[in-house]
């Protein structure tokens, strides 16, 4: 009833673990807590939690226009509701190196098992545009370490997530992506990486997790799970996949609202009354008070 039962320490302790085994952890993106939940209820190892998603949610295009304060709320909702882990995307940590420090201290609190900091210019765009630019390494660093130097539980994981690979290519992001782990990165987040070799190069230049994003209609190829675990892959992200489907979904229902009336002929494709009061665990809040649910759902 309520919220997840599992303490944010003990998820972030069980992410370090499951990471130091070696296994791939597969991370869908949530679009709300009850999206999270889902994820959870079918068997995933985690949530992710897309600064897309959470523009597109607000109507805004993924330029760095949301704020920390916005970030951690929409995580905490996300968070609290599940007991898997969540990871955050914090964009460039939301300023200066003083700024990103606050920004982890902000997500601890906010009960995130980690994020990644990134090393766009700031305003970011969205690391499957062109045109992006990459600030220079000192900064870069600067950001990961402050990062790291603020975290108070050791087990919140602080990702790098570098795009330079766009800019000027797989060995400078090999090469970035040493830097950021001596400057204590726990994890690191290639991003736009365009074949399996370039995250093979990746997993042997760095002796951390690394990430693949799997986001559909990018610069990445779609890879299989089966195929990024052959390279050595430890974290899969698909960001925006599931707001994708529920916004096409949701658009075709508004096509045949216009065309039909009604909706009558597509009550198959929705989740079901009573399928949706099972995943908020109606029956819970009976047991606590019987007056909120007494009645029975058919389906």
């Amino acid at each position: 009833m309520l919220y997840a039962t599992t303490p944010a320490a003990d998820k972030r302790r069980r992410l370090r673990e499951r990471l130091a085994s070696g296994e791939l952890l597969r991370f869908p993106g949530a679009f709300n807590p009850l999206s999270a939940r889902l994820i959870e209820r079918k068997g995933f190892e985690g949530v992710y939690v897309s600064g897309a998603v959470l523009s597109a949610d607000l109507g805004l295009p993924d330029i760095g226009l949301t704020t920390l304060t916005e970030v951690a709320g929409r995580g905490a909702q996300i968070a609290r509701m599940t007991e898997l882990p969540a990871i955050i995307d914090a964009d460039t940590g939301f300023g200066e190196p003083m700024n990103v420090a606050r920004t982890i201290q902000t997500l601890e609190d906010a009960g995130l098992a980690g994020t990644h900091i990134e090393d766009q210019v700031n305003p970011k765009r969205c690391g499957h545009l062109d045109g992006k630019q990459v600030v220079d390494l000192d900064t870069a660093v600067k950001r990961i370490r402050a990062a790291a130097d603020a975290r108070r539980d050791p087990n919140f994981l602080i990702m790098a997530r570098t795009d330079i690979r766009a800019v000027d290519g797989v060995d400078a992001a090999t090469d970035r992506a040493k830097a950021l782990v001596d400057a204590g990165a726990d994890a690191i987040f290639p991003e736009a990486m365009r074949t399996l070799d370039e995250f093979a190069a990746m997993r042997a230049a760095v002796d951390v997790p690394i990430l693949a994003n799997m986001t559909e209609f990018g610069k990445s190829d779609l890879f299989s799970v089966d195929q990024l675990r052959s390279v050595g892959v430890n974290i899969v992200i698909w960001p925006v996949s599931l707001l994708r489907m529920a916004m096409g979904a949701a658009s075709r229902a508004l096509d045949t609202l216009i065309e039909d009336g009604q909706l009558t002929g597509r009550l198959d494709e929705m989740q079901h009354r009573a399928d949706l009061y099972d995943l908020v665990d109606y029956e819970a809040y009976n047991r606590f008070d019987n007056g909120v649910f007494n009645f029975q759902v058919s389906r």
